[in-house]
């Protein structure tokens, strides 16, 4: 039964409401897995047993008595402990807040309950979200990359994209401030997508303390799905994107369907190094031949940066907005001058209008998603290389813009590689339809050699 742990959530969903498996027996089989895998990694830091068999269970009840689901109806899943959901710890893998076990669901974990997804526990990370090279902390300590031990799974959602790899669970719920969702998964070789800034909710998300406030600052940090196929993407976005609150009795989101639905008219542009951030040899060879194969299928390739977009002038804004993120949630507030701010805005904008320009006569745009594969782990005093890492995920966000971690092949050492896949603003399925098309022809997700 292990090839029933690697299927993808939608297809997962279609064979339970199928009835050719109860939504016990995957549950079942689910915990099993993690008990016979998870020690050696330490992806997943809780588990709720008991409680993931009682709502497999009312799964399988509502299934017989024909009742309408949702399409994630009896799937077990994961979340990153750093989202509030009823009745489990989200401390942000800081000892301050080791007692703290959340109240009520994030908005994300209530949509995702909602669409019939079985929450059984929490995945790993780094403390206080504030690493992308590892997955780490006092409370629950290292995360290992199911491919290799000796490295690395990225951060912040490093504990979800290992635990999704490694066959633990059928999705996880991520965030992507400077790279957290993108980088794992090109480490891990998932997928993963950073949604246009706005489009899910981030209610519940949040260190623990009382509800927060809404904030506009909201441009910079978004939440979304990591997934072993394009396809599950899909069906995690459209189960919990969309405005909450007072604005939800506004104005109904809608996913925007794709630009295109065959490769071949794909206008594809193309990126694949920089001097700032140099990609490693085997890295750039991964990427290059992707693209090949995508040349090979027939999509139109553009090479070169967009008009406009001087990628280290937008790499060095996106590190002062971090800056001013940091700053509106505790940092030093007196970090710049107000000209400065009012500057910063102006590029953000100017490179949102040159990226909305680009968009306008290219469909999406493929550059790496890190330049190098997973890294070794790293001691107490190694330097990091977060701005290597960094200088890739750095336009997307500055712009707001979608973007997707797919796999794309792999180092001659096994190592999985990532490319990046941006699209234009509020057009998320353009790249998830992008990513599905791209994976018949570079290939998509594999399991690792995952022991147990």
């Amino acid at each position: 039964m292990t090839e029933t742990l690697f299927e993808s959530a939608t297809e997962i969903a279609a064979l339970l409401r199928a009835g050719r498996l109860s939504a016990r027996e995957l549950a079942g089989l689910v915990l099993d897995r993690v008990d016979a895998v998870n020690p050696a990694l330490n992806a997943v830091v809780e588990i709720h047993r008991e409680a993931a068999l009682r709502a497999a269970d009312d799964a399988d009840v509502a299934l017989a008595r024909c009742e309408r689901v949702g399409p994630l109806h009896g799937v077990p899943m994961t979340i990153k402990e750093s989202f509030q959901a009823s009745g489990m710890h989200s401390t942000w893998g800081d000892p301050e807040f080791s007692g703290f076990v959340a109240d009520r669901d994030a908005v994300v974990v209530s949509r995702l309950r909602s669409a019939g997804a079985v929450l059984f526990g929490t995945t790993n990370v780094a403390q206080m979200l504030a690493d992308v090279v590892e997955c780490a902390n006092p409370l629950y300590g290292r995360t290992v990359n199911p491919w290799d031990s000796t490295r690395s799974p990225g951060g912040s959602t490093g504990g979800g994209a290992a635990a999704l790899a490694a066959g633990l669970t059928f999705l996880e719920y991520g965030s992507d401030l400077a790279g957290s969702i993108r980088i794992p998964a090109a480490f891990c070789g998932v997928y993963g997508l950073k949604p246009t800034a706005g489009t899910v909710p981030l209610g519940g998300f949040q260190p623990p303390g009382p509800p927060a406030g809404p904030s506009d600052l909201a441009y910079l940090s978004a939440v979304g799905p990591l997934a072993r196929s394009a396809a599950d993407l899909r069906t995690a976005l459209s189960v919990t994107a969309g405005p909450d609150g007072q604005d939800a009795k506004a104005y109904r989101w809608q996913l925007a369907p794709s630009r295109r639905t065959r490769l071949a008219d794909f206008r594809v542009g193309v990126v694949l190094d920089h001097p700032a951030a140099a990609v490693t040899a085997e890295v750039g060879a991964a990427l290059s031949n992707a693209v090949d194969a995508l040349d090979a299928a027939g999509a139109k390739i553009v090479t070169g940066w967009p008009d406009g977009v001087d990628p280290v002038r937008q790499a060095d804004s996106f590190g002062f907005q971090v800056r001013q993120f940091l700053a509106f949630h505790g940092g030093d507030p007196d970090f710049a001058t107000a000209a400065a701010m009012v500057e910063q805005h102006r590029l953000r904008m100017a490179a949102r209008t040159a990226w909305d320009r680009y968009f306008s006569e290219v469909d999406v745009l493929l550059c790496p998603a890190t330049c190098t594969a997973a890294l070794p782990h790293l001691g107490p005093d190694d330097e990091r290389p977060y701005h290597e890492l960094g200088f890739w995920i750095a336009p997307a966000s500055l712009a707001g813009l979608p973007a997707l971690s797919a796999p794309a092949g792999r180092t001659p050492g096994g190592l999985p590689v990532g490319v990046q896949i941006v699209g234009p603003r509020h057009e998320d399925d353009t790249v998830i339809t992008f990513a599905e098309l791209a994976a018949e022809v570079v290939g998509g997700f594999t399991a690792p050699p995952v022991s147990g």
